[in-house]
């Protein structure tokens, strides 16, 4: 508990006043400088001391607390405050007018630190105040209790029985906590035992005790920290040791190294800089200095770091410098300096000696660059005489270099050099041959290499390179097979079940690949493996499409644009005349206005309870008002980017619609094609999703449930009111339908008041009106479709069956002149189709409804005297020509019909020896 307080303690310190926040931040600001500047080891004004008094316990900071913070953190903390306590006294020994009363409110908060603090006092001794030697009286004298229990302690570590001094220099330490053997003896008895965090804990605490009488315990706290893998640890322990041993340059390297290792090249740099201003003959500070300056982006730094030296050296060359400020040079594409400075350095250096071989073709390479590819390659001689495995580097600099500026016979020489030396080769040797091959048209050659290259283990995986080789073979004749088997899983992976050892995204799975391969299947008319090549792909691009729409749309304004509408609010002073009155501004401007202030209100006090949940945990509160609540989701990067952007992407998902349609898979079609139009955006062709839209509405009929397909056909009704195609689109759907929708009896009536004149809305009403038995209001929609089109003859026959049904019902008063019209229509039809068989029998199948059975019975028999033969399907717009529905010979012929019929008739009239045989000459297989 004591710990958790502790640490409760150190937060709410930092978090105690509002009104001293802007001096902690300018206290961080210095102490940040400080640091830029070495820490401030050189001076050593700022000096602290720990010291114990009251009723704290030391034990307690040789623990994390309960939020895991580290011992060293809470030290950081306790400088912190003291450095922030010593700027407030600063500013208070010379207060400006009106400042008393802030003055003693800051000492009023001091107070209060320093009862939260529990005793622990960190304070600043003054460098220039100490005068050498000790003052007279001033050795702490120990207690004889406390010289005994040391003395046993010391003992008990001697003889190496470490669980016997252990209580004893605890016992020590709370008789005299500010003693820094005793947690000295401690640390070293923990690290015996193996307990080396323990004792990093007591090294920390007795280096705080006597920092500058240990600079030794400092160096093995860094020892301990990087051992333990504690970098934050490390970092503070070496800017400590810094300070108490600034001669030590092991240190500063090791403190630049940890930069190094933990990715802060600047802070790398800067470090490496000061050893530089500390000893300038140290090269290899230099050096690092110069790489990491140049990593940061600081070229100019970097250069003169190397200049510098060069300059001031005409004897005894560092050629290790001079190469370093030529790569550097090259590196920014100035290659003519890297010359100069080459050249300068052969002018001064090399009266006996030769010039460095990296120097020498640094030197032919800056050449290349410049053009003068002769001079580059005297140069470059000596590697072509002398090459060997110490050289290999240089020789493929020169090659990569000759290869980028276009020079592929050059870069081919070189190539084949490093092949010389290594028989076998690399997979990224033989892929630059290749590439270079490629570039040079020789295409078997580039075929050959990039197989070798793709047969490594390194190269395996290179997509690019996979796909290259597979757009070569394509361009040979009869190399689909060899595609397919190189853009196919490899074949030992069907068959292991191990896991483990498969990288986490395989080169098969790449969907660059799948779209190459998928491409492949298509056109070899292989449709199963088609759509089991693309299908996940373009499903999974479709799901993370919707995703981050979602995350599009949920735009939420800034803290800055809510204030901002606020204002609107706000625009009134107490003083005027209208105060009182509501601002003026529209209603919307309003509504938009209370809304922010509400968000605005909400968001403070989410804030607030964020800020008591931080200081109750005992932990630093960190005010951020940069409107991060306004950042949105990480956007998902979909398999497929351009899915639904380029035409290429577009075709794909045409052609997997049909194949999961000629497949008869017709839901997932469907699940494609909805998705794709609820995706597209204002970029995507009209014409496209019209096409998508006619194929959605064709796969919906072939579906048990066509609702899913409905959407498709209204819009293209909708886009073509007035084409008959469409519109048998449309009903050819709403057939299917078992229940009618809501939607679809409110779009057919919209469009009948919209389109007026438009006959196939017209008949489609009058159907939907017969299958419900309303006749009457059939037969007047299908008599205003006649007065548009009276020469229909399948609106002559609507028109006749709607008011032969009309005259068969009980309220009809006028039976006999309906039922006398709807036979006149009938005729019309007949006389309209030329007597056709389908006709005659709609007039004969009438007559028998109505009981004209001596009627119906004689054009039974003209049905039967006919042999109609079969006429194709009519397709829908844009319909598939390659999804053929299977039908029986004889579809479009009637006499079955018909004789079954007139069988009813012969068999009602007790003529049954005739029925039985009319089926058996017409209705027997």
């Amino acid at each position: 508990m004591e710990d958790e307080d502790t640490g409760k303690a150190i937060g709410m310190a930092s978090n105690s006043a509002e009104d001293l926040e802007m001096d902690y931040l300018e206290d961080e600001e210095d102490v940040n400088r400080d640091e830029e500047d070495g820490n401030g080891e050189e001076d050593g004004d700022d000096v602290f001391t720990l010291t114990f008094h009251g009723e704290m316990n030391p034990l307690d900071l040789t623990e994390d607390d309960a939020f895991g913070v580290q011992p060293y953190q809470k030290f950081e903390r306790l400088e912190y405050e003291a450095l922030a306590a010593k700027k407030r006294k600063q500013l208070n020994d010379c207060p400006l007018d009106g400042s008393a009363k802030k003055a003693r409110q800051e000492d009023e908060f001091q107070r209060k630190v320093d009862e939260l603090m529990g005793g622990m006092v960190m304070w600043k001794k003054s460098k220039a105040m100490k005068k050498k030697g000790r003052k007279r009286g001033s050795r702490n004298k120990l207690s004889p209790e406390v010289t005994k229990k040391l003395g046993e302690a010391n003992i008990f570590y001697a003889k190496r029985q470490y669980e016997q001094a252990i209580p004893i220099l605890k016992a020590v330490i709370m008789l005299a906590p500010n003693l820094s053997e005793t947690y000295h003896t401690l640390g070293l008895v923990y690290e015996e035992i193996g307990d080396k965090r323990k004792a990093m804990n007591f090294y920390m605490l007795a280096s705080h005790l006597a920092p500058k009488e240990h600079p030794s315990l400092w160096k093995r706290l860094v020892a301990l920290s990087i051992e333990q893998g504690n970098t934050g640890m490390a970092t503070y322990c070496l800017s400590k040791a810094i300070k108490a041993d600034p001669e030590d340059l092991g240190l500063r390297f090791d403190r630049a190294s940890l930069h190094v290792e933990l990715g802060e090249y600047q802070k790398a740099a800067e470090s490496y800089n000061q050893i530089v201003g500390l000893c300038p003959e140290n090269v290899e500070a230099r050096s690092m200095a110069a790489k990491m300056f140049n990593t940061c982006g600081q070229v100019e730094q970097s250069i003169s770091i190397l200049e510098d030296y060069i300059k001031e050296r005409t004897s005894d060359p560092q050629w290790s410098l001079i190469d370093l400020l030529a790569t550097i040079l090259m590196e920014n594409n100035e290659h003519f300096k890297a010359l100069q400075q080459i050249e300068h350095a052969r002018s001064i250096y090399c009266s006996k000696e030769q010039l460095p071989l990296s120097l020498s073709v640094k030197a032919g390479i800056c050449h290349v660059h410049l053009g003068n590819i002769g001079q580059a390659e005297k140069l470059f001689m000596i590697l072509q005489m002398k090459h060997n495995g110490d050289t290999t580097g240089l020789i493929a600099a020169v090659g990569n270099t000759f290869m980028n500026l276009g020079h592929y016979d050059s870069a081919l020489k070189y190539y084949f050099l490093l092949k010389e030396i290594d028989q076998n080769g690399d997979g990224f040797l033989h892929m630059k041959i290749a590439r270079c091959y490629l570039s040079l048209k020789d295409r078997r050659q580039a075929i050959a290499f990039f197989n070798r290259s793709l047969g490594t283990k390194a190269m395996e995986g290179d997509v690019d390179a996979r796909l290259t080789l597979a757009s070569l073979l394509l361009e040979e004749e009869n190399k689909e097979d060899e595609v397919i088997k190189l853009l196919s899983p490899p074949e030992d992976f069907a068959s292991t079940t191990d896991t483990s050892s498969m990288p986490l995204k395989p080169w098969w799975n790449n969907a660059k690949v799948k779209m190459q391969l998928a491409r492949i299947y298509h056109s070899r008319g292989m449709l199963e493996d088609f759509v089991e090549a693309i299908l996940p792909s373009v499903r999974e691009t479709l799901f993370t499409e919707s995703l981050n729409q979602k995350v599009r749309s949920k735009k939420r304004l800034s803290k800055s644009v809510l204030s901002e509408r606020v204002k609107l609010l706000d625009n009134h002073h107490t003083d005027d005349v209208f105060r009182g009155f509501r601002p003026l501004a529209a209603p919307s401007e309003l509504l938009k206005a209370f809304r922010a202030k509400k968000s605005l209100q909400k968001k403070a006090a989410l804030k607030e309870e964020r800020k008591a949940a931080v200081i109750a945990a005992g932990l630093d509160w960190h005010s951020d008002d940069s409107d991060e609540e306004s950042r949105q989701q990480a956007l998902r990067e979909p398999p497929l980017p351009k899915l639904l952007k380029d035409d290429e992407h577009y075709q794909l998902i045409l052609d997997l619609c049909k194949a999961l349609a000629s497949l008869q898979r017709y839901w997932e079609a469907l699940e494609i094609i909805n998705h794709s139009l609820k995706l597209a955006d204002s970029a995507f062709p009209l014409e496209k999703k019209q096409e998508l839209r006619s194929l959605g509405a064709q796969v919906a009929y072939n579906t048990t449930d066509p609702t899913s397909g409905y959407d498709c056909a209204r819009f293209i009704v909708q886009q073509h009111p007035r084409s008959f195609a469409a519109w048998n689109c449309y009903y050819k759907v709403i057939s299917r339908l078992e229940n009618r929708l809501a939607k679809h009896v409110k779009f057919l009536h919209n469009m009948r008041c919209t389109h007026t004149d438009c006959v196939p809305p017209m008949i489609i009403f009058g159907h939907q009106l017969t299958n419900i038995s309303q006749h009457q209001a059939a037969a007047r929609e299908y008599l205003e479709a006649y007065k548009i089109m009276p020469d229909s003859s399948l609106i002559n026959l609507c028109v006749g069956t709607a008011l032969i049904n009309l005259a068969l019902g009980f309220r009809l008063q006028n039976k006999h002149q309906c039922l006398a019209q709807g036979f006149a229509f009938l005729f019309s039809n007949l006389r309209l189709s030329d007597s056709s068989q389908e006709a005659l029998y709609n007039v004969g199948r009438a007559c028998q409804h109505v009981g004209l059975v001596t009627l119906a019975v004689s054009y039974y028999e003209k049905v039967l005297e006919m042999r109609q033969k079969d006429y194709p399907l009519p397709k829908l717009p844009n319909e598939d020509s390659s999804i053929q529905e299977t039908k029986k010979s004889g579809y479009c012929d009637l006499r079955r019909e018909a004789a079954y019929n007139l069988h009813l008739i012969y068999k009602k009239s007790g003529s049954l020896d005739l029925a039985r045989q009319v089926l058996k000459d017409h209705c027997t297989l």
